[in-house]
């Protein structure tokens, strides 16, 4: 009896305890069941505020919301207009949007896996046991097993094979590779062993003076020599070219610009002449003209430069553009020069007396020519 009585109490004292521990438990449950039943109170709340029912589409949330913003609106101008309700039907509306997107995405993912499980439903094979020996053989179980094992064995042998195979392509494709290395590497010393040598004897018998009385030494080549690695077609169409005097186009468009720059550096230094020194007005405009003429005649031979440099083979005879303004300062340092030559003449013949004769005078005149001649070539 004594024991019954002990036995109830340490069960009331267990409960007791067992309750007191799940207190805390028993309470987070009760917030979260109310939370819940709030939160759907609260949704139902936000879908009578924006005049809709549940199930309706984001569209319909949307189209909604954008009435009521025009009647509620503080900015809308509207009678009815007012911030605080405005307010509440934009929380409205962000709940009631999130709520139907969930809602969506929920039914979205009911309906594949839905679709997911009739796929498995359909597709999975009636007969397990064909599951096992990866589907090979025929007949009872241990047929089957039998005839597994040899076909395990049969592609084991063959991929042994096939090992086999690769490696013995993988060596003779290295040691092709090492061949052709080998031969080339001999070819290339062999090659480089007679450039030497060749060059070596060169040297030496140029040092001997063996180069020194070679017959037609000083000479032009030969017209038409013959070439072992000129076919006969090519050389007689060279021969055919050179006897009716063809030129490349490049070499007659280096010879024009030559001459051209040559005329034009002569007809302005005669254009300076022909004016007085010092000028008088009308000689400054006539030398005015004559310089934009000049400028002119440059540019036009600067656009022919660049076609001669787009057709040269050569890169070092490309030439540069021609600057009109240093050919006029040119000119008339010449000028200067022709005339100081011109004065010091005068004067050494004025200065001649007639014991001396002429003789000094001459040379005097005949040296600063020549100074003026050299100004003139440089």
């Amino acid at each position: 009896m004594m024991a019954q009585v002990l036995r109830s109490q340490l069960i009331k004292t267990s409960t007791i305890l067992t309750l007191g521990k799940m207190l805390p438990y028993l309470s987070v449950i009760r917030n979260r069941m109310m939370s819940t039943h709030k939160s759907k109170k609260k949704i139902r709340e936000y879908y009578k505020l924006l005049n809709l029912v549940e199930g309706c589409s984001a569209d319909d949330v949307r189209e909604s919301f954008h009435k009521l913003a025009k009647q509620y609106h503080p900015d809308s101008g509207s009678t009815d207009a007012d911030s605080a309700a405005f307010i509440k039907i934009e929380e409205a509306y962000r709940n009631v949007l999130s709520h139907v997107i969930e809602e969506a995405k929920a039914r979205q993912s009911e309906v594949e896996e839905a679709a997911e499980e009739e796929n498995f439903k359909y597709n999975t094979p009636q007969h397990r046991q064909y599951l096992s020996f990866e589907g090979i053989g025929y007949g009872t179980p241990s047929q089957r097993e039998k005839q597994y094992r040899q076909f395990r064995a049969d592609r084991a042998a063959e991929q042994v094979l096939e090992y086999q195979k690769q490696k013995v392509q993988r060596q003779d494709f290295t040691n092709s590779l090492t061949v052709q290395d080998v031969r080339h590497s001999k070819e290339q010393k062999i090659t480089q062993a007679i450039e030497r040598l060749v060059e070596d004897l060169i040297q030496e018998s140029m040092a001997k003076g063996d180069f020194d009385n070679l017959s037609g030494k000083g000479k032009p080549l030969k017209k038409f020599s013959s070439c072992s690695y000129i076919d006969p077609m090519t050389h007689n169409l060279n021969r055919i070219l050179i006897d009716n005097g063809y030129q490349p186009e490049w070499i007659l468009m280096q010879k024009e610009i030559t001459d051209t720059i040559e005329q034009l550096r002569e007809a302005i230094l005669v254009s300076r002449k022909k004016l007085g020194n010092p000028m008088t007005a009308m000689e400054e405009q006539q030398w005015k003209q004559a310089c934009e003429q000049f400028q002119e005649n440059i540019r036009k031979l600067n656009k022919r430069i660049n076609d001669f440099n787009l057709i040269v083979p050569i890169l070092t005879r490309q030439k540069v553009h021609f600057d009109a303004q240093k050919e006029i300062s040119r000119a008339q340092k010449m000028y200067e020069t022709f005339i100081e030559t011109k004065e010091v003449t005068d004067k050494n013949s004025n200065d001649m007396n007639p014991r001396e004769g002429k003789t000094p005078g001459s040379k005097a005149g005949v040296l600063n020519w020549w100074n003026l001649w050299k100004f003139i070539k440089i």
